[in-house]
């Protein structure tokens, strides 16, 4: 099957449940139905960050494949890089349903899902599976709901990834988990990186952001990344905020937005910390990218890389070859000759929103 044809039957799938249509997705990539894309990525979307060399910017965000158990059939649609997780020392449920809601008019989605996954010994294995990877792969992780210690459980989460991992992200802007996004506090986060800087091996360690951080808790954050042996940040996780214009009668649900009416919240947070970063860290821009123009926008405001998520879910594996013919002509009719020579230079811009 083509990305194309997989793509098609996306109307029936919302016909149902999401989070039924959520797992049905899943089973059909593991049986491979969502075809791949064979054709070589342009030369122009080459990037090399973390050591690292990605064939594109354009990732698979956190969330989709929370147990890592599509990583290859996502790296074949044409992905330059599959973001797994958010993983929890232990399996837990989650909230309880329903916890996703489709915002359809306003290409957005809703969730308070709660980190629900199978944990980190299963995780690890399917990770430890993944011999032959054609992408980098990232790992995120998070703490449980319960019996919790941030100290204790990221530098655990971190060792027991980075043998499988190209880079491993620290989530502490989930806002559905009490309490987690307290630990972007500068003494939390500080404790925390601290304790994650003695574990040795380890990948390149990054920091998953809220977009509803104040000037101030950003500045803060920042620092205390860049202070910490953090090699970047991604900016930004979903908001509890809700823009005005929202038409969708799912709108007031409680739990993180994304999608289209999370763009420009997301990418002035990420043009921000651009700025305060002063090229001390590398930033990965996601929220609302559906197209190639959203994608330069947010290499433009401070971006090395980018993820998507919603767009995905709403317009499948053919959305992806599009997105990257989009961006490589956004790209050439800029000028630039290279991902590298965009990033940041439109962040005045983007930073006053």
């Amino acid at each position: 099957m083509t990305p194309a044809l997989a793509s098609a039957v996306l109307p029936l799938l919302r016909r149902l449940d999401p989070e039924t249509a959520h797992g049905l997705a899943l089973r059909a990539l593991r049986l491979g139905l969502a075809g791949g894309d064979p054709a070589p990525d342009d030369a122009i979307l080459g990037i090399t960050v973390f050591g690292r060399r990605f064939p594109n910017p354009i990732g698979l965000a956190a969330g989709f494949d929370k147990n890592a158990v599509t990583v290859r059939a996502l790296m074949r649609v044409g992905f330059g890089f599959v973001e797994t997780g958010t993983v929890t020392p232990r399996p837990q449920l989650g909230n309880p349903r329903p916890r996703l809601f489709r915002l359809d008019a306003d290409r957005a989605v809703i969730n308070r899902m709660g980190f629900n996954n199978a944990g980190l010994d299963a995780y690890r294995t399917r990770l430890a599976a993944l011999s032959h990877r054609p992408v980098p792969l990232g790992a995120n992780v998070g703490i449980n709901k319960e019996g919790a210690d941030p100290v204790r459980d990221y530098p655990a989460l971190i060792a027991a990834v980075a043998p499988h991992a190209d880079y491993a992200v620290i989530n502490v802007s989930s806002p559905n988990t009490p309490g987690l996004r307290d630990l972007q506090g500068e003494a939390q986060l500080r404790a925390i990186l601290e304790a994650v800087a003695a574990i040795t091996p380890r990948p390149p360690i990054l920091v998953k952001l809220a977009p509803d951080l104040s000037e101030e808790g950003l500045a803060a954050v920042v620092e205390t990344c860049a202070a910490h042996s953090v090699q970047g940040l991604i900016v930004s996780n979903t908001t509890i905020s809700r823009p005005d214009g929202l038409l969708s009668p799912f709108a007031q649900e409680r739990g993180g937005l994304s999608g289209a009416p999370l763009r420009t919240l997301s990418t002035r947070v990420l043009a921000q910390a651009h700025r305060l970063a002063r090229g001390r860290l590398v930033l990965i821009g996601v929220g609302g990218v559906a197209s190639g123009r959203d994608a330069f926008d947010k290499i433009r405001a401070g971006a090395s890389l980018v993820q998507l998520y919603t767009a995905f879910a709403y317009d499948g594996p053919a959305l992806i070859p599009r997105l990257k013919a989009e961006l490589a002509a956004e790209l050439r009719r800029a000028g630039f000759a290279r991902i590298e020579d965009a990033v940041g230079t439109a962040a005045d811009h983007f930073a006053k929103g």
